[in-house]
């Protein structure tokens, strides 16, 4: 066991499986107490059972360190402090916050429901508010914490994503402000875009219906093994755990693609292109400099294809 996070205590959400189980554990073998988050439901968010939370607390212990299991669905706000307050109470305090539990409703957007939308939202950006706002009140008094969010490269934009998109840029330009909010209290925020074979990537209906096909789907499955076994949901916690420590108190405010064997720092956000008029804005020049200046080099790439 390691000691780079020694008698700190942790808070991981969607921590019974998949990406945050490998943080919880990779957490709790440097040191660090763990409060297991998990609601134990369907990858949609559906149903609830208490047993992934269960074991890994237990595997937790095995390793050596403390962990509690708590079973609260993070879209209410509610469960925010709650996790909190639980973290106080039986494991001592609160240090680090990791914000990762999620689910899928995906559906082209003419055809996405308001509930299929909605449930998204509530889990992803409001779930990562509702632990962060509960958690800062702690870390503003204590001056000093550290909460590292999960976005998602779809977050750049993925078909049949819509609400998924939205929720999870959503937590890139909420990781900036919370940076921005709390950085004067010693207090770190950023956000990882993991890239990973979980079950939210790779479902047992896509497995299923790949195994049932021909040629072209027995291929699919091939890429689908081949992606789990260069991404596991393990590989994404080193770097996650490395921003928990003091070694990255000069990182603040970032977002980082992690995967496998690959990790990359996104720019923040600047113009590539700028045009400028001497005095404001009408059509006529907009139309005559936005062609030639601002977009010459862009190009729709989702275009309607020749037939």
């Amino acid at each position: 066991m390691g000691d780079r996070l020694k008698d700190r205590v942790a808070i991981v959400t969607g921590a019974g499986r998949g990406i945050g189980r490998g943080e919880a554990l990779l957490l709790a073998s440097e040191g660090a107490k763990v409060v297991v988050n998990d609601f134990g439901g369907s990858a949609a968010g559906e149903g609830g059972e208490k047993t992934p939370a269960d074991e890994v607390v237990d595997e937790i212990k095995k390793l050596g360190s403390d962990a509690v299991a708590n079973y609260g669905n993070i879209a209410d706000f509610k469960t925010g402090e709650e996790l909190v307050q639980q973290a106080m109470d039986e494991l001592g305090g609160c240090d680090i916050i990791i914000n990762n539990a999620g689910i899928l409703r995906d559906r082209m957007v003419f055809n996405m429901s308001e509930d299929e939308w909605d449930a998204v939202i509530a889990v992803h950006l409001k779930g990562h508010f509702n632990l962060t706002r509960a958690a800062c009140v702690v870390f503003r008094q204590q001056r000093s914490g550290v909460i590292v969010n999960t976005s998602s490269e779809s977050g750049l934009g993925n078909m049949g994503q819509a609400n998924y998109s939205a929720a999870k840029e959503g937590i890139v330009g909420l990781t900036r402000t919370v940076a921005r909010d709390m950085g004067k209290y010693g207090v770190r925020c950023n956000a990882i875009r993991p890239r990973a074979g979980t079950r939210l990537v790779i479902s047992d209906q896509m497995r299923e219906a790949a195994q049932r096909g021909g040629a072209a789907a027995g291929m699919q499955l091939k890429a689908l093994e081949q992606f789990e076994k260069t991404n596991p949901p393990e590989a994404v916690a080193p770097m996650v755990v490395w921003l928990c420590t003091d070694d990255a108190a000069n990182v603040n405010g970032r977002n980082f693609l992690v995967g496998g064997n690959h990790i990359a720092l996104y720019s923040e956000p600047a113009p590539i292109a700028n045009i400028q008029t001497e005095g404001t804005w009408d059509l006529d020049t907009v139309a005559k400099l936005a062609p030639t200046e601002l977009c010459k080099d862009l190009t729709n790439q989702f275009m309607p294809k020749e037939e």
